[in-house]
């Protein structure tokens, strides 16, 4: 079933880049990755850089936020709605961050008030789940996943599920050099496939992206992104080089023709 779905190849800006450097930073990724037009690829920069970057990113990549607030407006000083976002050009928005939930104290409950935000104002959210070490080590991985992901999506509406990508990153793989092994991958994605068939039903479940984020590098990236329900990578540290991110895009597998 893997064949119906995009490889979908992601950039995590996180609090990096000032405006000066993003246009350099898309020429260089457009001399170095030409695609191969069956694969989607993603940047998500801090917000004083989004129109920007969709300036100058132009067919090289679709532009995203890596936050946003479930109120379409309102006196919430420093958030930022999906309208605004959409104004500017963004097309996806990150949703439950592992450094939302932990650093922010983000809950499942606000990232799915998120999700439906995203939805409802057109734009298509990235929900990011994973578990801590100590939630692993306890032999909790799967449960703590499939908790964070069945409740973003209760009662989500049908049209949802067409927009809809996840994306798995377990935390203690974040950033830390440590990933986890493309077995331990694949087995947590498919539990999440397995999931989204439960919730969505297996036609849309189907079609949904699940990513791995969780220090992607180019050494890694075809290892991880060759199982078969491994549908791209979400990239954090490796993403702020643009030959390391268009090596990563590069080692996506071609499923383009396929069916």
């Amino acid at each position: 079933m893997s064949g119906i779905r995009p490889v979908v190849v992601a950039a995590n800006w996180k609090m990096h880049k000032t405006g000066p450097e993003v246009e350099p930073y898309f020429a260089a990724f457009r001399r170095l990755y030409r695609g191969r037009g069956g694969e989607r690829v993603v940047v998500f920069p801090p917000f004083p850089l989004l129109e920007a970057a969709v300036r100058a990113a132009g067919d090289a990549a679709e532009i995203g936020a890596q936050n946003c607030h479930w109120e379409p407006s309102g006196p919430f000083t420093g958030e930022v709605a999906v309208s605004m976002l959409a104004a500017a050009g963004v097309r996806l928005v990150l949703v439950g961050h592992s450094e939302r939930r932990q650093l922010f104290g983000e809950t499942d409950e606000d990232c799915a008030r998120k999700l439906r935000a995203v939805l409802v104002g057109g734009l298509s959210p990235l929900l990011c789940v994973g578990e801590t070490i100590e939630e692993r080590d306890a032999g909790r991985q799967r449960a703590v996943v499939i908790r964070q992901l069945t409740r973003a999506l209760d009662d989500l509406p049908d049209e949802g599920a067409e927009r809809l990508l996840i994306a798995y990153e377990p935390v203690w793989a974040i950033g830390t050099g440590r990933t986890a092994s493309p077995e331990d991958a694949q087995a947590m994605h498919a539990a999440i496939r397995e999931s989204l068939t439960t919730v969505l039903g297996a036609r849309r479940a189907g079609r949904v992206p699940i990513l791995y984020g969780g220090s992607v590098k180019p050494e890694n990236a075809a290892e991880l992104l060759g199982r078969p329900d491994i549908d791209g990578a979400l990239v954090g540290g490796a993403s702020l080089s643009p030959e390391a991110f268009a090596s990563i895009a590069a080692a996506a597998p071609d499923r383009q023709g396929r069916a």
